[in-house]
């Protein structure tokens, strides 16, 4: 997840989350009020790109097809890294985020993660179950 920079180094248009495991962009931007076109308003902007053919489980391409998608803001907005802070004179640790204990639910595969699924392998007649690489040039 990306956070808070520019589309263009010109442009103000900022972009506040880029969540490629679940395919949504959030960007904001001040334009002028509709009101008042002297004062500007901020306008959020929320593209999500819904993989058609995902599954419920994107490591097993024989689950089946995804046909719920659930897009909570904080969770697309967290920051799970802790950081330093000082507190009552003590410095403690602390993240910015919540639900930071639970994996993130991925709707496509995020091309710089590693993927993979058991198979079946047929070794000197045994059948074993080795695992195989989903996403193979993010596993190297």
């Amino acid at each position: 997840v990306l956070a808070g920079f520019p589309l263009e180094p010109k442009e103000e248009e900022y972009v506040l989350v880029n969540n490629k495991c679940q395919c949504v962009t959030m960007t904001s931007k001040f334009v002028p009020s509709k009101e008042d076109p002297k004062q500007k308003v901020l306008e959020r902007n929320i593209r999500i790109i819904v993989p058609v053919r995902a599954r419920e489980n994107i490591s097993d391409p024989l689950s089946p097809l995804r046909t719920k998608f659930v897009y909570r803001i904080p969770e697309l907005c967290r920051n799970c890294n802790p950081v330093e802070i000082e507190l009552g004179g003590r410095i403690v640790q602390a993240q910015q985020g919540n639900f930071c204990e639970e994996e993130p639910t991925c709707y496509t595969y995020d091309r710089e993660q590693c993927y993979t699924s058991l198979v079946p392998f047929l070794h000197h007649g045994e059948v074993i179950r080795v695992p195989a690489a989903l996403t193979p040039t993010s596993c190297y």
